[in-house]
């Protein structure tokens, strides 16, 4: 029987062992084998049918995640509920720990990161460097800020945006119009952002135990394919000094949220070696997957430890180095992996299929780790294993 620690009281309590999982998709899947290799059960609330997470778990809810109801329904079955999204309304979180039941990372949390306008004010307001941004309501404002932080500048949804999904560019005032009814701007919180130069992105995995004590995973190099990861290497090709300062911020950042469980801090690294901080995410992150395979504990296991209360696990890499690749769908169709017999021939690629039933073009299916006694090495099998899988095409 795991011991669930009882931050209120600062102690371990005899208790059950099941957790409760708000999302259903990959990363709860990931989370749950994580859940089951420590003697956990999972329980899902999802909004969906077929989820990847839900043949892991002892029981699934299905139904609105941002209802109070439901969610009071899943902690009534669970010792503790976290979440695999941050786009669970922290208002309706909020409930469950008002009803007395135990929520990591906490509503609070995820207030301030999931409407990113808030989240780019805490960080600022804490010294950390972001890029600059500001609220808009009206077409006008843009103009009037963009001329202050001079085009090109990015027009972004407070909340619910991710793999590029909620932001566009805007090069000049012709662009405005079109922009702002993509992103429905008379209905919808938007803010807007300098557009950054960067020369790299770089991403580092945080995990923060209840008691406060804190790990990091190295800092990561992330490339983008159409504003969606398409590849993490790990560590990062920089040097030392500018390592550690960039670990240094992403924990500030997480401890300027009071963050619980895992964490990804995204970042932009300029020609002039700043690291300016992009976004956070409160859960487990893309460009974390690479720990299964290439830390002594990955950032699934140290989120559950987190959770639970438990000593946090080591992160250190046991090899040189590691590739991560995505794998996306190519067009509409069905979610068999054509082709993964041949992939599974490649020595040293790990191989990831979520069990999606379907996709469509970009939609995250699966993913490929490969260690190496270098980065170059490790690409090298990551991406002929990758070369050999489709998603969408006939059996």
């Amino acid at each position: 029987m795991i011991s669930i620690y009882n931050k209120i009281n600062n102690k371990h309590i005899a208790s059950g062992h099941r957790v409760g999982i708000v999302g259903g998709g990959q990363l709860a899947k990931m989370i749950g084998l994580s859940a089951i290799k420590l003697g956990c059960e999972i329980v899902i609330l999802e909004k969906t049918k077929k989820a990847p997470s839900t043949s892991l778990a002892i029981d699934t809810l299905y139904g609105d995640w941002n209802d109070p109801s439901n969610l009071l329904n899943l902690a009534n079955m669970v010792d503790v509920v976290s979440l695999e999204n941050e786009f669970v309304d922290a208002n309706s979180l909020r409930v469950l720990e008002e009803a007395g039941h135990r929520l990591y990372p906490t509503s609070t949390t995820i207030g301030l990161v999931q409407d990113k306008l808030h989240q780019k004010q805490a960080l600022s307001d804490a010294g950390i460097p972001v890029i600059p941004f500001a609220a808009v309501n009206s077409q006008e404002e843009i103009i009037q800020l963009a001329d202050q932080l001079g085009w090109p500048v990015v027009l972004k949804t407070r909340r619910d945006g991710y793999d590029g999904k909620g932001n566009i560019t805007l090069n000049n005032v012709t662009d405005i119009d079109d922009a702002w009814s993509k992103l429905n701007g008379n209905n919808q919180k938007l803010y807007i952002e300098a557009f950054c130069h960067f020369t790299g992105e770089l991403a580092v995995m945080v995990t923060r135990g209840l008691n406060g004590e804190m790990v990091n995973y190295p800092v990561v190099e992330s490339v983008q394919k159409d504003h969606v990861c398409h590849m993490v290497r790990a560590p990062a090709r920089i040097d030392n000094e500018l390592s550690d300062a960039t670990i240094k911020l992403a924990r500030k950042a997480v401890e300027v949220i009071d963050g619980e469980g895992s964490f990804g801090i995204e970042m932009f690294l300029t020609k002039e070696n700043q690291i300016i901080l992009n976004e956070m995410a409160p859960r487990v992150h893309n460009s974390g997957h690479y720990t299964i395979e290439a830390c002594e504990c990955s950032q699934f296991e140290n989120h559950m430890r987190a959770i639970l209360g438990l000593p946090l696990g080591s992160t250190k890499m046991i090899a040189p180095a590691a590739v991560m690749i995505n794998m996306l769908g190519e067009e509409q169709g069905h979610g068999y992996p054509v082709g993964i017999e041949h992939a599974l021939a490649v020595k040293g690629a790990h191989i990831h299929v979520y069990g999606k039933t379907t996709t469509n073009i970009g939609r995250k299916m699966g993913h490929i780790t490969a260690l190496g006694s270098d980065i170059n090495e490790a690409e090298k099998i990551a991406s002929k294993a990758a070369s050999c899988i489709r998603f969408g095409a006939q059996k």
